[in-house]
């Protein structure tokens, strides 16, 4: 009896320090967080980026909305406010709030 409540311990506190070692591996939580805020700060100028750099950024927008901005863009001249972006065909209300906070005029 005595020896199986040894093994038994043992094994309670191999277990432990497995589950410790596993626990220090996986990142704090708070990454995926401290990432985005990372990418939301680094806001695009939609006066300069070309496509492929807006098509990356932007929430919902593919290749073509992306073309379009810029098309849209060199036809018109710069933009005065990212809330000229709803001039753009594609770019409606939702889009643009979804990407407001990434997005800079200068």
């Amino acid at each position: 009896m005595m020896i199986l409540v040894r093994i038994l311990s043992l094994l309670f506190v191999f277990l432990g320090f497995a589950g410790s070692a596993i626990a220090a591996e996986v990142p704090p939580k708070s990454e995926p967080a401290k990432v985005a805020a990372e990418q939301v700060s680094k806001k695009i100028d939609i006066n300069k980026a070309d496509a492929v750099a807006l098509q990356e950024v932007m929430i919902g927008v593919g290749e073509q909305k992306a073309k379009a901005i810029v098309e849209y863009r060199e036809a018109n001249g710069a933009f005065s406010s990212v809330d000229d972006l709803l001039q753009v065909k594609g770019i409606g209300a939702k889009t643009l709030e979804a990407n407001r906070d990434r997005l800079s005029v200068e």
